[in-house]
């Protein structure tokens, strides 16, 4: 008595078939395992925001001192003691002085520009040294320091032929390039520095490529 044999199950893949529909975790071209559609909807990449550690600390200081100050003599009162002779002395010129007085309007000037001051910190997002980069995935962030960029530039840019210096000015919406060449048509030189810095900022990676800005000259004659 034999058994049957039984048939043999072709394996299952999921990812992606030939009509490109979504079936989960696939394969790659080398082998290795992808997850279907990642990356394919990309969020909106926004700037870092500066931890602002000395703004803080400094708000901080100046409320916890006048705050403990202040509960310290309003609890001296209550225990039947003098109150302390600066708040006597402030209390009695906020009461008398008028409005219109010089020292009132400085004060009062110093006060609101402090506030503005508090105002944009915690409003804007700082770290302007920080380039943000394209996100190839919503979980992973990451930022390109504007002077490594600044440099990464400049290392392509002394690359071309008949450059001699270069100096790159990274901002966040503009990168100036002004390069000196000893030999060589300006003009060849431009177009070639224009062309390396164009693929230059496209690897960069960052997620809002900033305008190219082109500039060569002679070097200056001494003497």
């Amino acid at each position: 008595m034999t058994t049957p044999e039984r048939p043999t199950v072709p394996p299952q893949t999921t990812g992606t078939d030939g009509a490109g529909e979504p079936g989960g975790a696939g394969e790659d071209g080398d082998g290795v395992p992808v997850l279907a559609g990642a990356g394919t909807d990309p969020e909106r990449v926004r700037r870092f925001w500066s931890v602002r550690r000395i703004p803080a600390a400094l708000v901080a200081v100046v409320v916890l001192g006048g705050t403990g100050l202040l509960l310290y003599d309003v609890a001296a009162v209550r225990a039947d003691r003098e109150a302390m002779s600066w708040r006597r002395d402030l209390a009695d010129d906020l009461a008398t002085r008028p409005l219109d007085d010089g020292l009132t309007v400085a004060a009062a000037g110093v006060a609101v520009l402090l506030g503005v001051w508090l105002l944009v910190l915690a409003s804007t997002p700082g770290l302007r040294a920080v380039l943000p980069m394209r996100r190839a995935h919503p979980d992973v962030r990451a930022g390109l320091d504007r002077e490594a960029a600044a440099l990464a530039l400049r290392d392509r840019a002394m690359e071309v032929s008949g450059v001699q210096s270069v100096k790159v000015r990274m901002g966040r919406a503009k990168v100036a390039v002004r390069a000196v060449s000893h030999f060589r048509p300006l003009d060849d030189v431009r177009a070639d520095v224009e062309r390396v810095l164009t693929d230059g900022v496209e690897d960069l990676g960052l997620a809002r490529p900033p305008a190219l800005t082109v500039r060569v000259d002679r070097p200056s004659k001494k003497g």
